[in-house]
């Protein structure tokens, strides 16, 4: 099992990767022709917004021609309410499940709710994501830097934000957005994250500057390329993803640290289209796909990699870390009282 109390994202030591459950590996010519029967599978995903996770669908359909993807992109604390309504009601949908909230797999897990698969294209995760995988369950397939963004028509590099805490001055009032932690996941560990390094103080003092609340982390950019909102937090696969479109965005690594949302993938028991499910999977971890990631701006999963040119390496950053046992604890937490303070 793996050890819960690693950081999430851990530049040291991280524990031991426990050993793989005794699964047989698939020959990969033999599952892609059982894939290619099964023509389709059904992928619920939060880390990506909706349109890179189509375009992320039709890759894998490019490599491989006659396997369709259905693609059901939600916010991740919707996506896994819906997972598990969906085996409640023993109506299983979903082939390969992609959370925003890393603590939402060991519960899968050990509801038994997830189906045992080692991938081939596991052995070449990067040593801190293999860590933070649980081999023959689960596998971290997005690594996504979240750090500050601000509308370079309306404000100056020289009057942007610095620091999380440069959030709460009266000047921003009205002008900052933020997700929400009762729908996005990665937004439940930034809070959750802010709230164990500076108290809920900082929320309190934010709801002072009357904050733009959507629900998706995907929601500060818009507001913000769209001059409804100054500054914001936002992913590195959004916010560079939106830049490459000529928006008026600029980045800032927060003084006093980013946080990293980590987002393993999984296949849920009782899937629909097991084989497609299993290809997919290989796929996520394959040289492509992390190709594809780190073009977004996110981190490489594999070695030989490399980061887009304009991402700062992520070992000359501070970090603020939560375990994985800190995330499942204190997002719910966090969730109440936000809708104590923010009244939504």
């Amino acid at each position: 099992m793996i050890d819960r109390r690693q950081t999430v994202f851990g530049l040291g030591a991280l524990g031991v990767v426990a050993m793989a459950p005794r699964n047989a590996k698939a020959d990969l010519a033999a599952l892609e022709g059982a894939a290619r029967k099964e023509t389709t599978l059904t992928w619920y995903v939060a880390q990506l917004d909706a349109e890179r996770a189509e375009a992320f669908g039709r890759a894998f359909s490019k490599d491989y021609p006659g396997i369709s993807v259905s693609v059901i992109r939600t916010t991740g604390q919707v996506a896994f309410q819906r997972l598990t309504m969906d085996m409640k009601n023993k109506t299983p949908q979903c082939d390969v499940f992609s959370a925003t909230d890393i603590s939402h797999l060991p519960v899968l897990k050990e509801k038994r709710e997830l189906t045992p698969y080692t991938p081939e294209n596991a052995a070449a995760l990067l040593p801190p994501f293999a860590k933070l995988s649980d081999p023959g369950y689960y596998y971290i397939t997005t690594a996504s830097r979240y750090f500050m963004i601000y509308n370079t028509k309306l404000v100056s590099a020289a009057d942007a934000p610095k620091s999380w805490t440069d959030l709460l001055h009266p000047k921003w009032k009205g002008r900052v957005s933020f997700g929400h932690p009762a729908f996005s996941g990665c937004t439940g560990t930034l809070v959750a994250t802010l709230r164990k390094t500076y108290g809920w103080e900082f929320f309190e003092k934010l709801a002072q500057n009357k904050p733009r609340i959507g629900r998706s982390a995907v929601d500060p950019v818009t507001l913000t390329t769209a001059g409804e909102s100054l500054v914001g937090p936002a992913s590195a696969a959004t916010a560079y993803t939106s830049i490459d479109k000529g928006n008026p965005l600029a980045i800032v690594h927060p003084a006093d640290g980013l946080v990293v949302c980590i987002a393993p993938s999984a296949i849920p028991a009782n899937a629909p289209h097991p084989n497609a499910a299993k290809l997919f999977m290989e796929w996520m971890l394959s040289e492509h796909y992390s190709q594809m990631v780190a073009a977004d701006g996110s981190e490489p999963l594999r070695g030989g990699i490399a980061s887009r040119p304009d991402v700062p390496p992520l070992s000359g950053q501070k970090i603020l870390q939560l375990t994985v046992d800190e995330i499942r604890k204190d997002v719910p937490e966090v969730i109440e009282q936000w809708r104590d303070t923010f009244g939504s």
